[in-house]
C-alpha cells in the first residue's frame, strides 16, 4: 500500500504533461462560453498569425484622469493568442506626478519595465515590509503576486512602462476603491480602516 501513492502520483504526473503537451496553445475564442480556465479555445482550424499579433501598444494611453496615468492592457481579452500561455503584457503610460494606486493582481506576479523617464515603484510584502526604488531607463522590478504594490512618475517628463504578467488575465484590485467606492455603510468602513467619516 505505501507503494501505491508514490507510484499513482508519478503516473498522474506523467499523464499530465502528456495532456499539456498534445495542445500547442488555446486561442481565445470570445463567441464561445467561459470555463473555470478562462476563454475557450478557438477552433484550431480558424486560427491565423493574426491572433498572435497585437497592435494595441503603441499609442500612448489616456493620462487625463485623476490619477494622471494610463494603462493599456494586452491581456487574453485584448490579445487571444496570450490565452493558457501564462504571460500577458501592458503599457504604463505616467504623466508628471502621475500615479499607480496602491493596487494587486491575484491572479499574476508582475514584471515592471522603464522605457522612459523615472518611476518610483514599490510593494508590500505580507509580513507589512515595504520595498521601492527609485527606477531609471532600462531598470526591471517584480511585484509578487497578490501583494499591494504602486508605481509614480517622479521624474520631469511623462514616463512609459512595460509590463509583463504571469498570467493571461492578471485580475486587478485597486485598494481605494476597494476601501471606498463600494456600497458598504460609512460606519463600517470606519469602523475597519480607523478612519473618521470625514
Amino acid at each position: 500500500m505505501e507503494m501505491i501513492l508514490p507510484i499513482f502520483f508519478i503516473f498522474t504526473l506523467l499523464f499530465s504533461y502528456s495532456q499539456a503537451s498534445v495542445v500547442d496553445f488555446c486561442v481565445a475564442d470570445f463567441t464561445l462560453p467561459n470555463g473555470p480556465a478562462g476563454y475557450s479555445c478557438k477552433n484550431p482550424a480558424d486560427v491565423t498569425v493574426d491572433d498572435f499579433v497585437h497592435y494595441g501598444l503603441e499609442a500612448p494611453g489616456n493620462t487625463s484622469n485623476i490619477i494622471k496615468a494610463a494603462v493599456t492592457p494586452a491581456f487574453a481579452a485584448q490579445f487571444p493568442g496570450v490565452n493558457g500561455l501564462g504571460i500577458s503584457s501592458a503599457r504604463l503610460d505616467l504623466e508628471v506626478r502621475g500615479v499607480v494606486p496602491m493596487h494587486t493582481h491575484l491572479d499574476g506576479s508582475e514584471i515592471l519595465h522603464i522605457t522612459r523617464e523615472t518611476i518610483r515603484a514599490g510593494f508590500i510584502a505580507s509580513d507589512d515590509k515595504v520595498y521601492y526604488k527609485t527606477l531609471n531607463k532600462g531598470n526591471i522590478m517584480v511585484f509578487p503576486q497578490g501583494l499591494l504594490h504602486f508605481q509614480v512618475n517622479s521624474g520631469e517628463i511623462p514616463a512609459i512602462a512595460f509590463v509583463s504578467f504571469s498570467s493571461p488575465s492578471p485580475g486587478l484590485q485597486i485598494l481605494d476603491f476597494a476601501l471606498f467606492g463600494n456600497d458598504l455603510l460609512s460606519e463600517l468602513v470606519e469602523k475597519t480602516t480607523f478612519l473618521s467619516d470625514a
